[in-house]
């Protein structure tokens, strides 16, 4: 099956996390070992492309860092253009959803007007497609799909749904995530893992 085979090639810890989003959750995965061996994720990613070709794609953008990896190979496989959104800390933002992805300025142009598929490593609470998606959409590009090797809970599909967008996923795994105030975790006293 697929999916399992994707989700072995994550590994995973179990504790109290604090995720990008501002989110706690139980599940970390070392998303960093993912493309240690790019043989062995390529086949995913051509998987997800042919998935994504019904979709009239003109050009691939993945969150850095791991995200960009994944969607690399997709836009080979589909012979599209690659391009990717960084990291950058959003200003007098506070909770969640504290950081944003923007597009380096030498690419901005060239996604202008065009379809983009934004591809994605897993997706759990959406910290980075959020920002990616937002980031389009303020240059002028048309994001037309929502793709991730793996998709964590259901977050994921409500944003999909909310863009007005399909979601592509190769697996799904539930995946209970809280705001900090609502955490059982802490309510119990368990201390964030590093």
């Amino acid at each position: 099956m697929v999916s399992d085979d994707i989700l072995s090639l994550l590994a995973a810890r179990r504790g109290h996390f604090r995720l990008e989003s501002g989110h706690h959750g139980e599940l970390w995965l070392e998303l960093e070992r993912l493309c240690l061996r790019p043989e062995r994720v390529r086949p995913f990613a051509t998987e997800l492309a042919r998935q994504l070709v019904a979709n009239r794609v003109e050009a691939v953008c993945g969150p850095m860092n791991e995200g960009s990896f994944i969607a690399l190979l997709v836009a080979e496989a589909m012979g599209v253009e690659f391009t990717y959104a960084e990291r950058v800390p959003a200003t007098g933002r506070t909770g969640l959803f504290t950081v944003d992805y923007r597009v380096p300025a030498p690419l901005r142009p060239i996604l202008r007007g065009r379809r983009v598929a934004i591809v994605n490593d897993v997706i759990n609470a959406g910290s980075a497609v959020r920002g990616t998606y937002a980031d389009l959409l303020a240059i002028g590009a048309v994001p037309v799909t929502l793709a991730s090797l793996v998709v964590l809970g259901d977050s994921a599909a409500r944003l999909a749904d909310g863009w007005g967008i399909p979601l592509v996923a190769l697996a799904q795994q539930a995946n209970p995530l809280w705001e900090p105030a609502a955490c059982p975790l802490c309510a119990a006293g368990e201390p964030v893992s590093q």
